[in-house]
């Protein structure tokens, strides 16, 4: 029996944070499913599919240890964000971050999260990125919303579309594909749309080989679902879609079922308009889910009655954490030319400093200064305008940042603000 002195005297333990041995990915793992609310049931295969994962990635795994027991996972991985304009910057990609119910509220996150942004400093990235669970816990952190997921559901009756319609476009056509096919064709597509697409990052093999199957790191029953690619009139792939289809039935025989996008990337507009319009003349098919999509997307106007389009999700999707000011202003491009003085406040010590940025639309240069500041903001708020897509004057009136010069926000905007939308199109 365990005696009320030992008990304390190993209560009173400080819990180690630090980079987990391959021998701890197993109770790593553990806790990470236990702090998802997954049940912590880890068999030779999951394990194996879990360790090719992280290998492939080059990830950063850390975490916390409590007399032995792991209690906090993190993990972070090289990845590359779009810039507005075009350009890709190194980014820390942080994921897979839980603390066990028993040891929340005792600074662990806090270390883990100051431990990986350091090295990632150090190596050089330009910003850290995250898909956040919960909204209020990573602002304290420097990161800031910078892109919005919007979802749709189509009513397929009211969209206007003709049902004697066969669905093939007029030009370039829809083929139904396997998994090899878009294994093939994907990596390609993907690259020609991140590099468009401002807030997109990019994706591994891994990737490829989850959505099609060949890996299941998750231990889920893998179903295979259908895939469809768009082709030119010349035959080039410029776009691809995955989704899957229930069995709804009414008790009148009359079909219910519903089309669940599960991804879809197009590089065109014609491309994806042909692929909205594919998934809406299937039938049976009386309603299409279109899943995470940009909060600028066309996708209601592709129909012939927009309405049919309801809005079912809208939320912040893509946190930024700069990590580095002068590049990460220096790596987009502005369409308006002028100047900004910003006073940056970061708390971690990581980014803050003044800085003077001089934009056209040729190029910019940003550098530390003396000049007195236009805007003061936090590295997070400067986060949430650096891809474009928040207004200063928005945050100016929320009191999220201050206007040192009168009408400095508004000048803020005509250099920052982009006409198009930034969207991450993934989960990580």
């Amino acid at each position: 029996m365990t005696s009320r002195a030992s008990r304390a005297s190993r209560a009173s333990l400080p819990v180690d944070t630090r980079l987990i041995t391959d021998s701890e990915l197993p109770d790593w793992i553990r806790a990470l499913d236990t702090g998802f609310l997954i049940p912590p049931v880890l068999t030779e295969q999951l394990l194996a599919e879990r360790r090719a994962a992280i290998s492939e990635s080059r990830s950063r795994t850390s975490g916390a240890f409590d007399a032995g027991r792991c209690v906090a996972t993190f993990r972070s991985f090289p990845q590359e964000l779009t810039a507005v304009g075009g350009a890709a910057v190194p980014a820390d990609a942080i994921s897979n971050v839980t603390v066990s119910p028993t040891h929340r509220r005792r600074g662990l996150l806090t270390r883990l999260m100051t431990d990986d942004l350091t090295a990632a400093k150090e190596r050089g990235d330009v910003v850290a990125t995250l898909i956040a669970a919960e909204y209020r816990i990573y602002g304290r952190y420097g990161f800031g919303p910078a892109t919005t997921t919007t979802a749709w559901s189509i009513d397929v009756a009211r969209a206007g579309l003709d049902p004697r319609r066969s669905g093939q476009p007029e030009e370039g056509r829809i083929d139904l594909v396997d998994g090899d096919e878009v294994r093939k064709a994907g990596p390609g597509l993907h690259e020609r749309l991140r590099r468009a697409q401002p807030g997109a990052v990019s994706r591994s093999d891994k990737w490829w080989d989850i959505q099609t199957g060949v890996a299941n790191p998750t231990g889920e029953p893998w179903t295979e679902p259908y895939y469809a690619v768009y082709r030119s009139p010349d035959g080039e792939v410029e776009g691809m879609v995955a989704y899957r289809a229930d069995d709804k039935w009414s008790d009148a025989k009359q079909p219910l079922n519903t089309a669940s996008v599960r991804w879809l990337i197009a590089v065109t507009p014609a491309a994806e308009r042909a692929l909205w319009h594919y998934l809406c003349s299937i039938d049976w098919i009386t309603r299409v889910k279109s899943g995470w999509r940009s909060p600028g997307d066309l996708l209601p106007l592709y129909l012939p009655d927009p309405r049919a389009a309801t809005v079912t999700t809208q939320a912040d999707w893509l946190w930024v954490r700069i990590l580095d000011v002068v590049r990460a202003l220096e790596a987009r491009t502005y369409d308006a030319a002028g100047s900004l003085v910003l006073e940056v406040v970061d708390g971690a010590g990581l980014a803050g400093g003044r800085f003077l940025l001089d934009a056209t639309p040729d190029g910019a240069s940003c550098a530390p200064t003396t000049r007195s500041a236009d805007l003061t903001l936090d590295i997070g708020e400067l986060a949430t305008l650096w891809l474009g897509d928040e207004s200063a004057g928005r945050l100016a009136a929320l009191g999220r940042l201050r206007e040192e010069r009168a009408g400095a926000a508004r000048g803020a905007d005509a250099l920052l603000r982009t006409s198009g939308r930034p969207w991450c199109p993934d989960m990580f």
